[in-house]
């Protein structure tokens, strides 16, 4: 099954402006790049998952979908893949729990690996891959005090908790660890840990329930020291919050509040697997 958040598709119409600018924000250049399927990736491998930028570039299946993406919703956060041991059996235990996946597709990279996507009903909106990879696992380069070197969780907004619960904790199985309503906060957020990251899911306590679609609305990085980070993002140009104190005592944030397109970013110092937000 599930043992941990493989990698994030941001859907991006320019690779070219798109990858300096998150070369900027995490500190790192990109570990790879691809054409392939009709798109162009840029791959910036972190120490607990990926971050994945894909342009459509020419006919084929990974063209027309990142084609699709940014016609129904400009760029940005797109879906998200998490790595399984056993792919087959993986969609097969799915099929059972409601949650049935398209036929898997063999992709080569650095890596082998095959992906196999749920069926978009399934989802809720947001697009979730499964990805069986053969051979070593890429390993990242060194990074700087000053640098991103691990996401710390994402944030998914949903108008019905609920069925989030139903969806990554019954049926994909991921590690329910927080269930928390704050009135001052306005919200009911929801914490499951998928191998060393964090994805969080967030409710409105003021909106009603429905049945429209979740959104992917933001990601969380962790740094080693974060007043080297924030000094050299609002060097780089980034407008930047300024450093403040987390709600996790001896932690601290900021906010990215432009630099990337369509993906929120929060930078803090914080142990693995205790989001802030």
């Amino acid at each position: 099954m599930i043992i941990g958040l493989d990698h994030i598709a941001i859907a991006v119409k320019d690779l070219d402006l798109a990858a300096p600018a998150y070369e900027a924000l995490l500190g790192r250049a990109p570990d790879w790049r691809e054409e392939a399927a009709g798109a162009r990736h840029a791959w910036f491998q972190l120490s607990n998952m990926a971050l994945d930028l894909i342009q459509p570039d020419g006919p084929g299946e990974s063209g027309d979908r990142v084609r699709a993406r940014l016609a129904a919703g400009g760029e940005g956060l797109w879906g998200l893949a998490f790595t399984v041991d056993d792919l087959d059996e993986t969609r097969r235990v799915l099929g059972r729990r409601g949650a049935p996946t398209r036929p898997p597709a063999d992709l080569l990279s650095t890596d082998a690996w095959r992906l196999a996507f749920l069926e978009p009903e399934a989802s809720h909106g947001v697009p979730i891959a499964l990805a069986e990879r053969a051979g070593t696992p890429r390993i990242p380069a060194a990074f700087d005090e000053d640098c991103v070197h691990a996401l710390d969780h994402v944030v998914i907004n949903t108008p019905n908790p609920d069925r989030a619960l139903a969806l990554y904790g019954a049926r994909l199985g991921l590690d329910f660890r927080l269930d928390r309503s704050n009135a001052d906060w306005g919200s009911r957020l929801l914490f499951f840990r998928a191998g060393a990251a964090v994805v969080e899911i967030g409710a409105s306590l003021k909106a009603p329930v429905s049945d429209d679609p979740d959104r992917l609305s933001g990601l969380a990085w962790r740094v080693a020291n974060p007043l080297a980070a924030h000094g050299r993002l609002a060097a780089a140009g980034f407008d930047v919050s300024e450093v403040r104190k987390g709600r996790k005592p001896g932690t601290s944030v900021f906010t990215v509040r432009s630099g990337v397109a369509g993906a929120p970013s929060l930078i803090l110092s914080a142990a693995p697997g205790t989001p802030e937000t």
